[in-house]
């Protein structure tokens, strides 16, 4: 995707097919290298799988996106989407695997600001319906939520660039992560804990943020840019000042 989302490869640049590849790549290096966080973070309040589960699953996916002839993005998000289901197992498979599937078809004219906003918005639906979370259930939920809904707003309210909208969605993202903690678990295995799932944090959405995070670093090299930094704080709420002029143009 390029810095003004309109879906063409820069001279040189890899091309969006090759982009999706190398972030699924990188996603897998990254789980690896967390397998034993997330496995101790399953431990506490659930069966202690997922680590191995996510990285052996993300390292077939990418070898399946490797193997790709000439690939584009919707299709690597299939073939990543059907691997993740074949490979992953527990609940983790259909719930990352099964919801990248459907949303693979947001990008059949390839990866632009609005095919990401579909792509993100379908995947969260399908997570949602999959898992049937919702927010504050202690999920993964409650990190791709508030990711989903920064990146759109920021791209269709805040006309920001396409990695400026990413790298808000990654922090909205950790928020979200971070949120996870203080509250009681409702879904999965951890919800038969009751109360004392209070204070672990959901290794699901930890998951997630670390696939957002390898999905920005991807996006920011492709581009041959920094990653930006930003916050998930709105840009186009009035500051007190504003309000009042706003309220009172004579100053009265």
């Amino acid at each position: 995707m390029s810095e003004e989302g309109d879906g063409e490869a820069a001279s040189g640049a890899l091309s969006d097919g090759e982009a999706v590849v190398a972030a699924v790549e990188a996603v897998a290096d990254r789980i690896e290298a967390e397998r034993d966080h997330l496995t101790d973070l399953d431990s506490a309040i659930g069966d202690a799988d997922h680590g191995g589960n996510m990285a052996r699953g993300w390292a077939a996916a990418a070898e399946a996106a490797r193997d790709l002839d000439d690939p584009d993005p919707q299709t690597v998000c299939k073939t990543v989407g059907k691997t993740l289901m074949a490979e992953v197992g527990g609940a983790s498979g259909p719930l990352f695997g099964g919801s990248l599937v459907f949303a693979s078809a947001e990008l059949d004219d390839g990866v632009t600001a609005e095919s990401a906003v579909a792509f993100a918005e379908t995947y969260l639906e399908k997570v949602e319906d999959r898992g049937d979370a919702r927010v504050g259930d202690q999920t993964m939920v409650d990190a791709l939520t508030p990711a989903v809904h920064t990146f759109k707003k920021s791209i269709e309210t805040d006309e920001l660039s396409p990695l400026e909208a990413l790298a808000k969605a990654v922090d909205a993202a950790e928020r979200g992560v971070a949120f996870t903690v203080p509250i009681r678990a409702k879904k999965g295995r951890a919800s038969y804990l009751g109360w004392r799932s209070v204070g672990h944090q959901d290794p699901g959405a930890t998951s997630a943020l670390y696939i957002l995070e390898e999905l920005l670093a991807t996006a920011a090299d492709a581009l041959d840019s920094e990653t930006p930094d930003v916050d998930a704080t709105s840009p186009t709420i009035p500051d007190e000042s504003e309000e009042a002029t706003a309220s009172d143009p004579e100053g009265d």
